[in-house]
């Protein structure tokens, strides 16, 4: 039977095919954003997020999310943000390629439902804000609900509308929303945001910033008392709120956000973003690291976001959404529930090996005395499983006494293996991306980039081509500092 890639996946894979490649590419920890999982929580917090990419980083080699775009009106203006319609070539928060109306999002959600078994969770992202957009956002999940019940509704926000709505979401059983805060001292969000609109005018200056901060705290402590879990998305600003992330840290975790995801500014000029335009740099990958680090004793860190579209589709790291373009879809469509029970049912089953596999994988480092940052090229399923010159990203895990622990996701602006001019730049590209990693596990990799990377004193292996990632990585700590290994997975 030929191998099915998990993102490849559509209505006619069958069963045994859904198998074969769980079976060759499963998921790695079961973590909850980075490292709480079925073990650490009550039962029925762990059943919430068992299944939702995001909130789960365990989840996110399994399954997929899809945003609407449903939602183009926002309230608020942020120098980070530049919403851009008919945009299929960047990948950031507030880009779309078209706008839908709730009837054209309900046929394109049960289309994708319908050919991507993986799909767990409907989100609304804007591309504006989606509770500013509130009637058109409630029409398009009235629906979603009525002819996909068991499917996760999820909604993000800056915030400012957020209590005029908690009581509708939780009486639509919207139980995961996620609130964009930067800042919990408005002398920052002055350098943030330079309006707002609010009841019926616009504020601009530390009056705008302060009427955000009270909203946003209001409806975080209103959605917490409610038990709907809150994920906190901040935007990291060097030299604005770098240093106050941890205060908004502390605050949210004390209103009991239950994920805060510190996420770099995105500030590329060709996006034409207040920031971008006027030299306001992006963190680098080791002061998003730091400011991580600062945080990790507050809320549940998430490190897998991968800063979606707002039309975004697929397993997180990939985006699908061109594929199911309304003029690529039927005009009339029945959900069809057999192809996505099929696959719980099979990932039910795969995620107790993994289990296994971690237990296995963090007794053979328990004793660690070295500590390793390790890279891995995967194109999903928790394995090792991508060639090097295709890879995107690379996913972090650091070896600790501790076991091994997801870190952290490296991603690269363009891939090295697409033929003719442009490799060399783009491989050392991602040495550049690997500062700081002492060893990169691959599936395949060419003599010459491999020369490459160890000449930058990168350890490179593909030894361990599709094992399991907390297995390669046991195995190669042992063999390079003399413990004995175990067997390797199948």
């Amino acid at each position: 039977m030929a191998f099915v890639p998990l993102n490849a996946l559509t209505a006619t894979t069958s069963v045994d095919e859904m198998r074969q490649q769980l079976s060759q590419g499963g998921c790695t920890s079961t973590s909850c954003g980075s490292d709480a999982g079925a073990g650490d929580l009550p039962p029925e917090i762990w059943a919430r997020i068992k299944d939702h990419p995001c909130y789960s980083e365990e989840a996110h080699h399994f399954f997929a999310r899809m945003h609407v775009a449903v939602a183009p009106a926002c309230n608020i203006q942020c120098h980070y943000c530049n919403r851009k319609f008919d945009c299929a070539n960047e990948s950031r928060p507030g880009v779309v390629s078209e706008r839908l109306t709730p009837e054209e999002a309900l046929r394109k959600v049960v289309t994708v439902a319908n050919e991507v078994p993986q799909l767990s969770v409907l989100g609304i992202a804007g591309p504006g804000d989606a509770l500013f957009d509130w009637t058109r956002t409630k029409r398009t999940f009235e629906m979603v609900a009525a002819a996909i019940p068991d499917i996760k509704l999820c909604v993000s926000t800056n915030g400012l509308a957020l209590p005029d709505h908690v009581e509708d979401l939780a009486a639509m059983s919207v139980d995961h929303v996620t609130i964009t805060i930067n800042m919990v001292d408005p002398a920052i969000g002055e350098k943030i945001y330079p309006w707002i609109y609010f009841n019926g005018r616009r504020h601009t200056g530390l009056e705008a910033s302060r009427i955000l901060h009270e909203r946003q705290m209001l409806g975080l402590e209103m959605l917490t008392k409610r038990g709907v879990l809150v994920k906190v998305n901040s935007v990291l600003i060097p030299g604005i709120n770098d240093e106050h992330l941890a205060v908004v840290n502390a605050e949210v975790t004390k209103r009991g956000a239950f994920l805060h995801n510190i996420m770099p500014l995105i500030s590329d000029p060709a996006h034409g973003t207040h920031f971008g335009l006027t030299g306001q740099r992006g963190p680098s990958h080791a002061e998003l690291e730091a400011v991580q680090e600062k945080c990790g004793g507050g809320a549940k860190l998430m490190r897998h976001c991968r800063q979606c579209r707002a039309d975004a589709v697929g397993l997180l790291g990939e985006d699908r959404g061109q594929q199911f373009m309304l003029d690529r879809i039927p005009e009339t469509v029945a959900y069809d529930a057999s192809k996505r029970e099929a696959y719980r049912d099979v990932v039910a089953r795969e995620r107790e090996d993994r289990a296994a596999a971690k237990k296995a994988a963090d007794l053979e480092v328990a004793a660690a005395a070295t500590q390793l940052t390790v890279a891995v090229a995967t194109r999903g399923g928790g394995r090792v499983n991508q060639h090097f010159g295709h890879a995107r990203e690379f996913q972090l895990y650091r070896v600790s006494p501790d076991g091994i622990g997801f870190v952290g996701v490296r991603r690269l602006d363009d891939v090295y293996c697409k033929g003719g001019d442009g490799e060399e730049k783009a491989l050392d590209a991602a040495i550049a991306a690997l500062a700081g990693v002492d060893v990169v596990l691959v599936a395949k990799i060419g003599d010459c980039p491999k020369r490459k990377l160890e000449s930058a004193g990168l350890k490179v292996s593909d030894t361990y081509a599709h094992d399991y990632i907390e297995t390669a990585i046991s195995a190669y700590y042992a063999q390079a500092f003399g413990a004995a290994p175990r067997a390797l997975s199948a």
